[in-house]
């Protein structure tokens, strides 16, 4: 079995790629069983957080796996896999193991170095013990990313590379300025009464706000949220709970309004804002022209061809990925050929060429652009600068002179996913958005600390490390399988004695006994050591099947003794009920 995963994020989809294949809790359930229940996968967990859906899997087959881990994404987010699939990632084995890791650690996070995926990863694995689809290798490799994210938090200062997504969203909606000078004295609007919106609440006690009225579909959840901001032994802020049908009114008198819900449809139309920013006022809050203008024309730009990436920078790989792996037993493939772009033999020929470093050669794919198209291509260029005077380019349009914008009177900040702000707000005089899209945008430039390197090596040590200990593990079965057949041989020639010397006393009996065991145990201890530690090298896997071959051990013997592994395994680590 191999570890898959299957996923797209903010760096592989536009935000509204990932709003409309966000899951509820109900679909993500609903996914995990379909795929334990599809045949390529044996075990199965979902991270589905507000920008990312990854789908994690042991399978026993990797183009099945990925054919079908890809299509139960694409039902379960209601996005076609036509146009969900350039937008998918894959990870396999140590680049799987790689990617979760490193996501544990905050490195791909929106904003480098928050905290609140490993929430969520807790969250992922513990739903996916409920439902029983994560085995041994799903428990240990979740546990193993929980220990490595608090290791990169408290051994690093990762934590200084970047805020949590509240803090950075509120540093957005002041426009660079000290947050807490900003706030002081404001009053707050929080929507929603989860995790997020807590966090929220929270940070814009602390950072000074005047008062917070939480709104929340379920008034009790809003009443508790906001007992405990009043009761916060570190802030004085006023805290009071509304119904959802008072966001209207409490909005006109908000200076900030944070949003964060499950909600599938708006939670605040652009109407509503325009009503709120109107209400504080006195006057309508018409569109930005300027910035509608700038939208369109933004829209309607084509993006600049990118230069072409060929096998990720290994030389005379065998794959054209957009990212190899120097791990041999791992690598990553992104777009439309993480679906369709690999056939088995290619597979097998990066499998030679990772194993040994050799030069494979590999006939040119189908389709693939050779020679000849080149060029054609050459050509038809020069005869158009010959027929234009010069080679065609695209221009962006020359700036233009921005109108200076009225200073908003209402800061609203959309952390939900899909989105519960309409996108219009943005467009709105006298309102500022800061939303996911925004977020992504503004995050893309933000400088990384020093202390990420010191987490990236982490990562690669930890990597490693869970390598090693998986390869040990599944010889573990042969192992224990080899010494139970000693056992039985042991205890059938003392049953053998015990039927040629009858008259043998108790005391000899035990002794005789005693010596037989010891002289299997230590015929058997250094060649059983030297074997694990031979396994848990990189290329190791071979030394269980040749232990199996030496001594003649039932194929069902181990696999029982692997499937008894499995079971106490995912007991233990779901703890008491």
């Amino acid at each position: 079995m191999s570890l898959l995963v299957v996923g797209l994020s903010h760096r592989s989809a536009p935000v509204s790629v990932l709003e409309r294949a966000s899951l509820n809790a109900d679909a993500q359930l609903k996914l995990l069983q379909d795929t334990v229940a599809a045949e390529p996968a044996a075990e199965a967990a979902v991270l589905a957080t507000c920008n990312r859906i990854e789908l994690y899997a042991d399978v026993d087959k990797f183009h099945a796996g990925v054919a079908e881990l890809s299509t139960l994404l694409a039902q379960h987010s209601r996005v076609g896999l036509e146009e969900l699939t350039p937008h998918l990632y894959v990870h396999y084995e140590d680049r799987a193991v790689h990617h979760l890791f490193s996501v544990a650690c905050g490195l791909d996070s929106m904003v480098v170095g928050e905290g609140q995926i490993l929430g969520q990863i807790k969250d992922s694995l513990a739903r996916a013990q409920d439902l029983h689809t994560a085995g041994r290798l799903l428990n240990d490799l979740f546990q193993q990313a929980l220990r490595v994210g608090k290791r990169a938090h408290s051994e690093t200062g990762i934590d200084r590379a970047g805020q949590s997504l509240v803090t950075f969203g509120l540093e957005q909606l002041s426009a660079g300025a000290d947050v807490q000078r900003w706030a002081r004295g404001k009053k707050a609007l929080v929507i929603g009464a989860g995790s997020m919106s807590s966090l929220a609440a929270a940070t814009l006690a602390r950072s000074g706000v005047a008062e917070i009225v939480v709104a929340n579909r379920t008034f009790e959840r809003a009443e508790r949220l906001a007992q405990i901001l009043s009761e916060g032994d570190d802030t004085d802020v006023l805290a009071r709970a509304v119904p959802m049908d008072s966001v209207p009114v409490e909005l006109t008198r908000a200076d900030v309004a944070v949003s964060c819900t499950g909600a599938t449809g708006l939670v605040l139309t652009a109407d509503a804002v325009a009503a709120a920013v109107e209400g504080r006022t006195g006057a309508p809050a018409v569109e930005d022209t300027a910035v509608r203008e700038t939208a369109v024309r933004e829209a309607g730009e084509t993006p600049l061809p990118g230069a072409g990436t060929a096998a990720g920078g290994d030389e005379n790989c065998p794959l054209d990925l957009s990212s190899v792996s120097s791990v041999p037993s791992g690598f990553s493939v992104m777009g439309e050929a993480a679906v369709a772009g690999m056939d088995a033999a290619t597979l097998e020929q990066h499998g030679a060429w990772a194993a040994g470093g050799t030069v494979v050669d590999r006939p040119r794919e189908t389709g693939r652009p050779g020679p000849e198209a080149d060029a054609e291509l050459i050509g038809a260029l020069a005869a158009t600068a010959t027929r234009v005077g010069r080679v065609p380019e695209r221009r962006r349009p020359e700036p233009v002179a921005e109108v200076p914008r009225p200073e908003p009177v209402l800061f609203v900040l959309d952390l939900a996913m899909p989105r519960d702000v309409d996108a219009a707000v943005h467009r709105l005089a006298g309102a500022r958005l800061v939303d996911i899209e925004s977020l992504a945008d503004a995050s893309a430039d933000a400088p990384m600390a020093a202390d990420v390197d010191m987490v990236r090596r982490i990562v690669a040590d930890e990597v490693a490390a869970f390598g090693a200990a998986q390869r040990a593990a599944r010889i573990t079965p042969t192992v224990v399988a080899l010494r139970s057949m000693a056992a039985e041989v042991v205890a059938g020639e003392i049953a053998r004695l015990e039927g040629r010397l009858p008259g043998l006393d108790d005391k000899h009996r035990a002794e005789i006994t005693q010596t037989v065991k010891r002289v299997v145990d230590k015929l058997l201890h250094a060649p059983t050591v030297r074997v694990k530690q031979l396994a848990a090298e990189p290329g190791g896997a071979g030394y269980a099947d040749a232990l199996r071959t030496l001594f003649d051990l039932d194929q069902e013997t181990v696999a029982s003794v692997s499937r008894a592994g499995n079971s106490t395994t995912t007991e233990k680590n779901r703890g008491p009920a």
